[in-house]
């Protein structure tokens, strides 16, 4: 075999196994096909409170659909001030609320509440309006409504009997900024803010809550419910206190000047003044309960 043939064979023969490395080198050249996203991106619901209500106030918050909530609350009647002799305001007595609220859609709650207090009764709706993310503000914006009767109402004053309904309309207005604090303004259209006045009126109530979230689970509340000087009832609503969130659970443990608890009640104002001596300890706890799809 010469050497002119053995070259000849060699070269051949490095052109067959350089071929594959060739390829390789030519297709990593090329450019990548156009990116196709399989799944539409994720979108984070708007959120602005984690619950639907702060202290006493509405948030515009709701549930999912088919959702169930059950709420048990207190406010104690000795205010702490009153020292050991009432356990700083735990030895009761309390008035009691209880209250079921359901999710007919992933906007509309419908709801029921019950005060100890005149054993005032309260059928209620309340919708998420709108809601919307600029970069880190959230917004939302609901509405409610409810009807409530005094099955026990005092009937020491002439015509009293006739002032035992009372109903309300407002408007929840909540805003976010980030994941760490929220706002949230609510006026409220009051009917017969006072059972035993003489007649029933009709006044506007402006309330106001925020909420600093230490953590997902942990969170400081406070509200102010501004309302108009009547007898028995001359001073604001303030309350503040602490929110813990739990598996399904909200506990709201605070201190307030209002022992009163359904809304056709507190909102009309409080006889006791906003001052550590006259500040009451409450709860509030909500369960949400939901049964499959």
């Amino acid at each position: 075999m010469t050497n002119r043939f053995r070259t000849t064979v060699s070269a051949a023969a490095m052109a067959v196994l350089a071929m594959p490395l060739a390829a390789a080198v030519l297709h990593a050249q090329e450019r990548p096909a156009r990116f196709q996203r399989r799944q539409p991106p994720v979108e984070l619901p708007v959120t602005v409170f984690h619950s639907t209500q702060a202290a006493n106030l509405p948030t515009a918050e709701t549930l999912r659909r088919g959702e169930w909530l059950f709420e048990i609350s207190h406010r104690f009647h000795p205010a702490v001030s009153e020292g050991a002799d009432a356990l700083w305001g735990f030895d009761g007595p309390a008035i009691n609320r209880l209250g079921l609220s359901w999710a007919a859609t992933d906007r509309l709650m419908l709801g029921v509440l019950r005060s100890s207090l005149a054993d005032n009764l309260e059928l209620n709706a309340k919708i998420r309006l709108w809601e919307t993310r600029r970069g880190e503000v959230s917004w939302m914006v609901g509405a409610m409504g409810g009807a409530a009767w005094n099955t026990d109402a005092p009937t020491a004053l002439n015509g009293v009997e006739e002032n035992e309904f009372q109903g309300y309309v407002q408007a929840m207005v909540n805003v976010a900024f980030g994941k760490r604090v929220a706002l949230g303004l609510v006026p409220t259209l009051l009917r017969n803010p006072d059972i035993e006045a003489p007649s029933a009126e009709t006044v506007l109530v402006v309330g106001g809550h925020g909420q600093i979230y230490l953590s997902d689970q942990v969170s400081l509340l406070a509200e102010w419910i501004k309302s108009r000087r009547r007898p028995g009832l001359e001073y604001d609503s303030g309350t503040f206190g602490i929110e813990l969130e739990t598996g399904g659970h909200f506990f709201k443990i605070v201190l307030t000047n209002q022992e009163r608890m359904n809304p056709t009640q507190f909102l009309g104002g409080t006889p006791y003044e906003f001052r550590p001596g006259e500040w009451r300890v409450g709860f509030n706890i909500t369960r949400l309960l939901a049964f499959g799809d």
